[in-house]
């Protein structure tokens, strides 16, 4: 019986090496594991990189989102107007600028973010493009911001600063209408707006601005959106009406109160 139990007793384990054998294979399965993440990372990786949006695509969402209103074949409805000739470079400012879809029928479409990708919405207008050609993307000199500005600045005093305002700070139209603000617009879409017209704003065409004179006014605004302000309150940029509001209020009030001033005091 002695010699049994001391058989049994050898035959025995050690703690250590049960742990030890856990310890193993822990290590082998977190080695597994990150293998596989890593391998299916880089697959997901490389399928991103590989989804670009096609024109077809941007016809599906065309036709989820906005044939409702411009119609299956872009030849508009009652609710929306034809978009035959517009071309790509339309699409992506009135979409990518939050414009279109339209919230709510209005004197104006409202700048809002927007709610496509970059992606979808290059897709969108590639599709539009492809049906109906039009006005397309400018050529990277156009919008490089490296243009004359001193002439850049004279041409957009004598053609669009009765509407956008001198300081490019936007303006009041007629009808609930307005121009909008250009101190954060990209160049892109600075071009965008000449050369399409969207809703008020009229058509800038080669016969009234040649590419270099559209350069240069894109390069005078992005260098106002870039220089600092100096000598004082702005008032908003809106030109003589703050200036005179300001001067009306604080000049004349201040004058007022002098002479009443001087008045209590002599009495």
């Amino acid at each position: 019986m002695a010699r049994e139990k001391k058989r049994r007793s050898n035959g025995r384990r050690s703690p250590l090496a049960a742990a030890a054998l856990i310890g193993a294979g822990l290590l082998i399965t977190g080695a597994v594991y990150a293998g596989a993440t890593a391998a299916i990372a880089s697959t997901d990786t490389r399928s991103s990189a590989a989804s670009t949006l096609t024109a077809e695509d941007g016809a599906k969402l065309f036709t989820a989102n906005c044939a409702t209103c411009h119609g299956l074949n872009l030849q508009g409805t009652a609710n929306g107007p034809s978009l035959y000739g517009v071309g790509e470079l339309a699409v992506e400012f009135q979409v990518s600028t939050g414009r279109m879809p339209l919230q709510m029928q209005g004197p104006q479409a409202p700048q809002k973010a927007p709610q496509f990708t970059e992606e979808q919405i290059r897709a969108m207008a590639a599709y539009v493009q492809s049906e109906a050609p039009g006005p397309t993307y400018p050529s990277d000199e156009i919008i490089d911001g490296g243009g004359d500005v001193a002439n850049g600045a004279e041409l957009f005093r004598v053609n669009c600063a009765m509407c956008h305002n001198v300081a490019a700070a936007g303006g009041a139209l007629t009808e609930g209408k307005y121009a909008p603000a250009l101190t954060e617009t990209s160049a892109l879409h600075m071009y965008a707006a000449m050369v399409t017209g969207p809703q008020n704003m009229p058509v800038f065409g080669d016969m009234n601005l040649s590419d270099e004179d559209k350069r240069d006014i894109i390069s005078a605004l992005l260098f106002q959106q870039q220089s600092v302000q100096i000598g004082g309150f702005s008032l908003g940029s809106l030109g003589p009406v703050s200036e005179g509001l300001f001067v009306w209020i604080f000049g004349i009030g201040a004058l007022v109160a002098i002479t009443v001033w001087i008045t209590a005091k002599s009495n």
